[in-house]
């Protein structure tokens, strides 16, 4: 959010509310347990904390956050050199969300709703041709010098022209883009990112373009995902799905999409989709410890921290794969939400066969993490490409190998 949206948000024009916005004003000037966790949640903030982590005014109450989402969600987002690049509502609620009162406001389903009828506007917003705007070679536009070749960075290239379908080379046609969301869902060009071992079942292909995180053995059924150490709990990564217990002792692996990598997911393994829904949960969760009760201070690009806690929370996709080696046999991908992502798109049938590293979905609208699980019976021999998972690696390509079955 620039300061400039800031001081419009604050414009005559704009106190007249949009619908889901008049809506979550509803909510919390309806309920006297909602007003207060509003209230509770800005009071939490250090008044040391004027500004943003992405360097804006913070907001200190909820008339000023209605009036500033009230503008955001008529704007695309503009790129910028800070870790919450793309996703702008996230970088207003990057210190709310750190206090104890944010945790509990952001974790009530009826909160949570009206969220999602906020970004949903936006959504329809940013898939609209007004939002193409920000596709230019400003400062702040997307298609500047240095915003494609930090796009290219991120894809381990050294020109966006060469990597990425476009409909045009013309900066001044967007590239042939005509939405936000379309440049955000943009694709590789034919044979940029070929498949790992094509014809070898024992190959599992990267799903996503993205940085490792985390790979855990022996997952349990059931754990205390908000803990500080966030570990997995299986029975709420699936929403008590019938199928939970078959990876009960089985491997997870984990693994991080920034703003500026490509976000469509590919499957890693050939099989057949066997069942595929998406299931609604938070929108601005974060681990407790990763906010202000954190000795080191809240995370800056919430919720980068909280990616294991996330997998029990955020709204996500969650697509099963019976696969053609019986040596892995049942295996899930879970596409998982984080900040202003609202919008798991799954692109495959249930029934239909897959081969590996064919298109499942994609996310859109933000960052994003992603899970791939395996059955306790599936022993497997993990790739990281000289790295060791965590917050700090960087992206493998999407269907490059990462492991092998044994």
């Amino acid at each position: 959010m620039g300061k400039k949206v800031y001081e419009e948000a604050k414009s005559e024009e704009n106190k007249n509310l949009l619908p889901p916005l008049q809506a979550l004003k509803e909510l919390i000037e309806s309920d006297r347990y909602i007003w207060n966790l509003f209230q509770m949640m800005f009071d939490e903030i250090p008044q040391k904390d004027v500004d943003t982590p992405a360097g804006t005014p913070q907001v200190r109450d909820y008339h000023e956050l209605l009036l500033v989402l009230n503008r955001l969600i008529q704007r695309a987002p503009e790129f910028n050199t800070t870790g919450l690049v793309g996703t702008s509502i996230n970088a207003v609620l990057d210190y709310p969300m750190g206090t104890r009162a944010g945790y509990v406001l952001f974790n009530d389903p009826r909160v949570n709703a009206k969220m999602k009828g906020i970004l949903d506007y936006w959504g329809r917003y940013l898939q609209s041709e007004d939002s193409s705007y920000v596709l230019n070679t400003s400062d702040k536009g997307w298609l500047s010098s240095y915003a494609l070749n930090e796009m290219a960075k991120a894809a381990d290239g050294d020109n966006f022209l060469d990597l990425f379908a476009v409909r045009s080379t013309d900066v001044k046609q967007k590239l042939g883009y005509t939405s936000w969301d379309d440049f955000f869902t943009r694709k590789f060009k034919a044979g940029i990112r070929p498949i790992a071992s094509p014809d070898d079942d024992d190959v599992i292909a990267n799903a996503c373009e993205s940085a490792p995180f985390r790979i855990a053995h022996d997952v349990p059924l059931k754990a205390k995902f908000w803990i500080k150490g966030q570990p997995y709990s299986l029975i709420n990564l699936l929403h008590n799905d019938p199928w939970t217990s078959k990876f009960e002792g089985g491997t997870l692996y984990q693994a991080f999409l920034s703003a500026l990598s490509y976000h469509r997911w590919n499957s890693p393994v050939s099989g057949k989709i066997v069942k595929a829904y998406n299931l609604d949960g938070t929108y601005y969760g974060e681990a407790l410890a990763q906010g202000f009760e954190n000795p080191n201070g809240p995370d800056k690009v919430a919720a980068n921290n909280s990616q294991a806690f996330l997998t029990s929370t955020a709204t996500r996709a969650v697509i099963f794969i019976q696969a053609d080696n019986p040596k892995i046999g049942l295996m899930c991908f879970v596409a998982v939400g984080m900040g202003d992502v609202s919008n798991n798109e799954i692109t495959m049938r249930i029934g239909q066969h897959v081969n590996k590293g064919d298109q499942l979905g994609m996310f859109h609208f933000g960052g994003s993490t992603h899970v791939l699980l395996f059955r306790p019976e599936v022993k497997l021999d993990f790739d990281m490409h000289g790295q060791t998972p965590g917050l700090d690696t960087t992206n493998i390509k999407v269907r490059e190998a990462i492991a092998h079955v044994e």
